[in-house]
């Protein structure tokens, strides 16, 4: 199988991030692994999807280190869609916001093309294009939701304030990673206006109850076409606790990954969402649940895999190597 993996800028890769996982893990399974950053990808003369993506070398590898190393070593060679069995999506958008916006969505555009030619794309482009922004999270049931409002009003900002006690959470309709994440409470409420002005400057504010089980962190899990994945009867899944005097959970935030405690009311949640996951084609994605909440569904490169393959000593990306084969092999026959 000939796969691809799209990213931001395939030089800041790091050893640590899923998509290096998936790609060696596809490599050692003996498949011809593909780097694209999303300014490689071009619509070529034939008419076919392509661009110019670095092959990992045929040689095996130690570490994921020396593994990162030789992708980034390789030369760029051009690369068409007839080419590919299979792309992973794995840029995100919100990374490219301020300082290359005519990146954010070259991957769902091109992906698209690429999947009218007949490659298989994970996760769906279409739908990724619907989920480009939090408001794709107000489409699951209400159940799992904490109470939301989008707006760039202050005044109905100041009125949720008010209604949930004087303690929600602001953040960006677009954007992840915790960025621009702020916990707005009394000692806070004096800088509301700053704070949702530098919101606004990116677009609409996502206004949230907050939870207090936020205190305890959340647990990430991650779905494979709606459902856990689960290996020797270990779940795929992390509970990020934040550093202190921080409210966010994010790893790269400072956050310390640990085992993940899978109760009753998250297997709700899952099987709430996952049916409708699996239905918009969204392959492989991260729920970020708190107490007994789902925060946010991650349908874009979510990321914690190998600390929870870590974690559980358990190898995690197989299962979805595999799923990706089964999905070719289907398309082919």
């Amino acid at each position: 199988m000939n796969i691809a993996f799209i990213v931001n800028q395939v030089r800041k890769e790091t050893p640590g991030y899923t998509t290096t996982g998936l790609a060696l893990q596809a490599h050692k399974m003996g498949h011809h692994v593909y780097y694209m950053g999303v300014g490689d990808l071009a619509y070529l003369a034939d008419e076919q999807m392509g661009g110019f993506a670095r092959h990992v070398p045929d040689k095996q590898f130690r570490s994921p280190e020396t593994f990162l190393e030789a992708v980034k070593d390789a030369e760029k060679i051009k690369l068409k869609a007839s080419q590919l069995d299979a792309i992973l999506l794995r840029n995100d958008p919100s990374a490219d916001l301020e300082k290359r916006p005519w990146a954010q969505n070259a991957g769902i555009v091109f992906g698209q093309l690429a999947q009218k030619q007949g490659v298989t794309v994970l996760n769906d482009p279409t739908t990724l294009s619907q989920a480009s922004n939090k408001m794709y999270f107000q489409y699951f049931p209400k159940a799992v939701r904490p109470e939301t409002i989008i707006t760039r009003s202050i005044s109905d900002i100041e009125a949720f304030y008010k209604a949930n006690g004087g303690k929600i959470i602001l953040k960006p309709l677009q954007g992840s990673g915790g960025r621009n994440v702020f916990l707005i409470n009394k000692q806070e409420a004096k800088n509301l206006n700053q704070i949702v002005d530098a919101i606004c400057r990116d677009g609409f504010v996502v206004a949230q109850e907050y939870l207090p089980a936020a205190t305890k962190g959340d647990i990430r899990l991650f779905l494979l076409d709606g459902e856990p994945i689960v290996v020797n009867g270990h779940y795929a899944a992390i509970h990020r606790q934040q550093k202190k005097g921080e409210i966010r959970s994010n790893i790269h935030q400072g956050g310390k990954a640990g085992k993940a405690r899978i109760t009753s009311r998250i297997e709700e949640i899952v099987s709430l969402v996952g049916p409708k996951l699996k239905a918009d084609g969204m392959f492989l994605t991260g729920l970020d649940i708190v107490g007994d909440k789902l925060m946010e569904v991650n349908v874009f490169s979510p990321g914690g895999l190998v600390h929870a393959s870590e974690l559980y000593k358990e190898d995690f990306y197989t299962p979805v190597i595999a799923a990706i084969e089964e999905k070719v092999k289907l398309k082919s026959s």
